[in-house]
């Protein structure tokens, strides 16, 4: 009995072997592609041992996009764009226009701005700088326009889900309106299944169907020739509503002094403003095929209801822009949009909106959606993000353009979690692009790499376990790099203006003296010679 005992525990020893002999031997095979799937490589020693894959890196991803289904006639844009300033240019001749805005002041004053004060103290460990590649250096125009103009500032952050609900561009609007002045959480869609989702402001709306322009093919076709770079349009029935609430989920968000509903009505149309669930006011708009908006002006808004309550059957509603004096942050995200859906919208549309608006400076945060492992060239995505700028130079002619870099981004395989091999030809992309086309470039990457990488923001709850998406937390981390690289070329502009006007204070000391030496010219009184004493012969 004790000798068929010691032949079991032997007979398990050698079971034992062969499977730790087979284990090895897999480990050793390297990783494989079984109809068009990769199998990784089985490393039972990855904690001891990680192998070095050789392989060879893809010219381009195969496909990247279909270049077909985004193409565009950039000159076609422009005489559209042209066409809008024409028409805006003649209004005031015409005898009788439709009007664009609707207005209903609730305040005596409208809403100033205050003097920025520039603090230079970082919020970031490092800073990441802006590279401006224009020659007419517009982000050092643009930072000028940021501390002198006593109008508002507006900012356009066009990107995809890595900023959707707000994230980033939330606590970069924080930053931006505490130092340079200005309230209220910038654009809302009048509708869309993810308004529950963004933490800036509460949205509730109903009795509207949205479309989305990334499921342009399905949208009806009045209504996939309407869309704006916010990506959406939203088609009301008679009493559609939509409810907007300020919140206090960042600063400066509690209330605002205006807001702006935007919207298309090609037939006449009544609408009903509802100022903090107590104040109303309707009106009859006009038909007429272009844009409009609705705007208030209060001392404090905290809610705003607008209603629809005839004349819905041709109406398309964009959504509203909550502003003050100082800086406005628009974010207008696009899940899965890698930036070419920007050819999807419609020029004329906005470039009327931007003729209402004017904005100052637009933001491009795209790359996620085409990045992909292996791939280390992306020399057709390049020549589109040239157009997309273009494109956006034509509608927003007035802005400069800011490209960011794709953020850090990590995959796991069998030796752990690994930084994206792509990332460099990416970035190297994106600012090529941007050199080339006189725009700026920011690199996201190299902001996050200062505050430990991708691989940090997991460790701490600042992003999601996919190692691609951030949350709030490391928005707000970006966000702050960001604020820094702008607020260090302000203060650069800063700099200008005080010897600018350290070098004009001999003339306009020089000129304030004369205008004493004339006041008594000026005012009527005597001359030397008349009130000299008369001399007498005698």
């Amino acid at each position: 009995m004790k000798r068929q005992q010691e032949d079991y525990i032997l007979r398990g020893w050698k079971i034992a072997l062969w499977v730790l002999l087979v284990m090895v031997g897999v480990s050793l095979v390297p990783p494989v592609t079984l109809g068009g799937v990769e199998l990784r490589r089985a490393n039972i020693f990855a904690d001891l041992y990680r192998f070095e894959e050789r392989t060879t890196p893809q010219e381009e991803a195969t496909p990247l996009f279909d270049e077909a289904e985004f193409e565009v006639d950039l000159e076609a844009v422009s005489q559209q764009v042209e066409a809008v300033q024409q028409q805006l240019a003649q209004a005031d001749t015409l005898p009788h226009e439709a009007p664009t805005e609707y207005r209903w002041a609730l305040n005596e004053q409208q809403p100033t701005r205050t003097e920025p004060t520039i603090n230079p103290a970082r919020y970031s460990s490092r800073l990441t700088p802006i590279e401006d590649f224009s020659q007419e250096g517009l982000i050092a125009a643009f930072c000028d326009t940021l501390i002198e103009a006593s109008r508002p500032i507006r900012i356009a952050v066009l990107g995809d889900s890595f900023i959707e609900g707000d994230i980033l561009t939330a606590d970069l609007r924080e930053r931006l309106q505490t130092a340079f002045g200005g309230r209220g959480t910038g654009f809302t869609p009048m509708a869309s299944p993810l308004t529950g989702f963004r933490r800036s402001i509460k949205t509730q709306s109903k009795g509207w169907t949205s479309y989305n322009i990334m499921q342009h093919k399905s949208v009806p076709a009045p209504y996939n020739e309407q869309f704006f770079v916010s990506g959406w349009v939203c088609r009301p029935t008679d009493g559609a509503s939509t409810r907007w609430e300020e919140t206090t989920f960042r600063k400066q968000l509690d209330s605002c002094s205006v807001a702006r509903v935007l919207f298309r009505s090609p037939a006449s149309s009544r609408i009903q403003l509802i100022v903090n669930d107590s104040l109303n006011h309707e009106f009859r708009i006009e038909g007429a095929d272009k844009v409009r908006q609705a705007v208030v002006e209060a001392d404090h808004i905290r809610s705003l209801e607008f209603k629809v309550l005839e004349g819905a059957s041709s109406m398309v509603g964009y959504g509203a822009i909550f502003e003050d004096g100082g800086v406005v942050v628009d974010n207008y995200s696009v899940r899965s949009n890698n930036g070419q859906a920007i050819f999807r919208t419609n020029p004329t549309i906005n470039a009327e909106i931007n003729a209402m608006l004017g904005y100052d400076l637009v933001i491009l945060q795209y790359g996620l959606n085409i990045m992909q492992a292996g791939v280390h060239k992306y020399t057709s995505y390049g020549q589109q993000i040239e157009k997309v700028i273009t494109y956006c130079r034509q509608c927003f002619p007035s802005a400069a353009i800011l490209v960011m870099g794709v953020s850090d981004r990590a995959i796991k395989n069998e030796n752990g979690v690994e930084t994206m091999d792509a990332i460099p030809y990416m970035i190297d992309c994106q600012r090529t692009a941007a050199r080339n086309q006189g725009a700026a470039f920011w690199s996201t990457f190299d902001a996050m790499q200062a505050e430990g990488g991708i691989r940090e923001f997991v460790t701490k709850g600042w992003a999601g376990k996919d190692f691609t998406h951030i949350n709030y937390g490391g928005g707000r981390r970006v966000a702050w790099a960001l604020f820094d690289a702008i607020n260090d070329e302000a203060a650069k502009a800063a700099e200008r203006r005080k010897r600018r006007l350290e070098a004009a204070k001999p003339v306009i000391d020089s000129m304030e003296q004369l205008e004493q030496l004339l006041k008594p010219l000026e005012s009527g009184a005597p001359t030397f010679e008349e009130a000299a004493p008369t001399v007498i012969e005698r």
